[in-house]
């Protein structure tokens, strides 16, 4: 599975302004509402909300990627965010997360979700990967650096 699979090419910043969790993933849903067609934002968040609440996405070295399942989606879809000064997102390495996949699979969606969980956490690893993430200038250089990673793996 490719990134590109479910990362809306519209649902990327590399300016995400919130500064604690929740204000995160209000950005990253409002970002990801605005280049689809989900409508229900709030039920989103709260889903989101609660996933955390199980424990924290936060998985280490600058990477959180919060998730969860609804109705509000048809298939797996994803955004992307870049916070230059880090958040703190109860990260489990306890360090500030700079690079965000924000995904939501439908209810009934298991493998799909997974697999693109794993995917995510696979790349982010490589740690060149990860530098030229955090020094990405703009959404479409973003694009660029993730399309080229999809290609070397697949």
């Amino acid at each position: 599975m490719k990134i590109m699979d479910f990362l809306n090419k519209k649902a990327i910043s590399v300016s995400i302004k919130a500064t604690d969790k929740e204000g995160v993933i209000r950005e990253l849903v409002d970002i990801l509402a605005r280049a689809t067609d989900i409508k229900n934002e709030e039920e989103l968040i709260k889903a989101i909300l609660d996933r955390e609440a199980l424990g924290s996405t936060g998985i280490g070295q600058g990477v959180g990627i919060p998730h969860a399942k609804s109705q509000s989606v048809k298939e797996l879809v994803a955004a992307f965010g870049l916070s230059r000064a880090g958040v703190d997102f109860d990260s489990l390495d306890g360090e500030p997360v700079y690079i965000f996949f924000l995904l939501i699979a439908p209810e009934e969606s298991a493998g799909p979700h997974l697999k693109a969980l794993a995917r995510i956490s696979r790349v982010l690893k490589d740690k060149y990967f990860m530098d030229l993430l955090k020094k990405a200038k703009g959404e479409n250089e973003i694009l660029h650096i993730i399309q080229e990673e999809d290609s070397k793996r697949y």
